[in-house]
């Protein structure tokens, strides 16, 4: 059982929902990373999704992809990536960690370091999860299977313009959980619609068995909550970088434990 499978049980059997938090690697800073990682933990997170930095994120908006031109240009790679997720390993052993990027870099890590290397290495660091943005389900099979050798979950998303051939798609090869886009529109973009992800995710659920992750929208506690009435986890990703971005060092982690925390508590109550 994987590190995200026996999370989401434990959290069911306890009647709540998962809170995944995203960061960019690296951003704000370069060495602020595995201490944002375990402050995000402590505070409540299940979850935390790691962005990989990436020069073309076609899928983000600004916040996000200004997050990855900082940590670009501050010389962080794939292979720093997964240093700093080893070094969160050495301090916290238990919660999942998921991989969020795009194609090119994982492609480049397999052509420098051989075939399939990507998958090894990135279990071999602690790796839970890893989401590709721009790998459909249709061409992903032989990637997917790669994963799973390793014992990675391959997470994949869904949104509101997803056809039933599509859903069908994903359900058949997406583990530890699958990844709603609440809107139509890039990351931190539009105002979300909590009634329409209501009635989208039944859809979902006839076909996808995996827990169901809600995210691009969620800017406060009470929309947390809202989508965590009909959701199995929320993912909070934009807002949490605007508030991280403009800290001086010191006060990175703080700021983040706090807005964690204030979700955590919306969510239980």
């Amino acid at each position: 059982m994987s590190r995200i499978q026996a999370c989401f049980e434990q959290l069911q059997s306890a009647g709540r929902k998962a809170l995944i938090p995203y960061v960019t690697a690296g951003d704000p800073y370069a060495d602020i990373t595995v201490d944002l990682m375990l402050g995000m933990a402590r505070a409540g997170a299940d979850v935390i999704e790691l962005g990989v930095p990436f020069s073309d994120p076609m899928a983000d908006g600004p916040v996000i992809q200004k997050a990855s031109e900082r940590a670009l240009a501050k010389g962080v790679t794939l292979v720093r990536v997964l240093e700093m997720v080893k070094a969160f390993r050495t301090q916290n052993d238990s919660t999942p960690v998921v991989l969020m990027g795009y194609a090119n870099p994982v492609e480049r890590y397999d052509q420098r370091h051989g075939p399939g290397r990507f998958a090894q290495d990135a279990a071999e660091a602690g790796v839970d999860g890893v989401l590709i943005v721009d790998y459909p389900p249709e061409e992903a099979q032989d990637f997917t299977r790669e994963l799973q050798r390793y014992g990675l979950d391959p997470i994949f998303l869904l949104a509101p313009t997803s056809t039933e051939s599509r859903i069908r798609a994903v359900a058949e090869i997406a583990s530890g959980y699958v990844y709603y886009v609440s809107l139509k529109g890039v990351t931190g973009a539009g105002t979300l619609d909590t009634e329409a992800v209501a009635q989208a995710l039944p859809r979902i659920r006839e076909h996808v068995k995996v827990p169901l992750g809600v995210g691009f929208g969620i800017r406060d506690a009470q929309t947390a909550r809202a989508i965590a009435d009909v959701s199995d986890a929320v993912v909070i990703g934009s807002r949490l970088i605007q508030l991280i971005e403009s800290q001086p060092h010191e006060k990175v982690v703080g700021t983040a434990v706090t807005f964690i925390r204030d979700i955590r508590r919306a969510l239980d109550a």
